[in-house]
């Protein structure tokens, strides 16, 4: 049983799809605190936008959940909605519910994201996350 869940009514298809697919294996990548997938998923220039004072590049964030810093252990995402730009970008909104001990506090949050997202070389990276 995976503990990332999607919870949605409504069904995808087509590139919706595969930014769903996208989103859900990087969730699970932050549970697994698999470094080498999310190097993957992630794009060079990826930035995590945790408050309006506080936001991580890519090296930063995967330090962090190599470290332990941030261990998460459960996502729910909660009806995305998939907006494209262009044929080559899009943003993934949606609540999401976290788990995670995150320097060393256990936290439980429901979280209004963002994630955004960029097709490189045919296959789509997270560019930026805001949660």
């Amino acid at each position: 049983m995976s503990d990332v869940e999607l919870f949605c009514e409504k069904s995808f298809s087509g590139a919706d799809q595969e930014i769903v697919d996208r989103f859900v294996e990087f969730q699970n990548a932050l549970i697994e605190a698999d470094t080498e997938k999310l190097d993957e998923i992630l794009s060079d220039d990826f930035r995590l936008t945790q408050a309006p004072n506080r936001s991580q590049v890519k090296g930063e964030f995967i330090s962090e959940i190599d470290d332990g810093s941030m261990d998460f252990s459960k996502s729910d995402i909660m009806d995305p909605t998939i907006l494209f730009d262009d044929d080559e970008s899009a943003s993934l909104i949606s609540k999401v519910r976290l788990t995670a001990k995150v320097y060393g506090r256990e936290l439980r949050w429901i979280s209004d994201t963002v994630a955004n997202f960029r097709k490189i070389d045919g296959i789509w990276q997270v560019v930026g996350w805001d949660s």
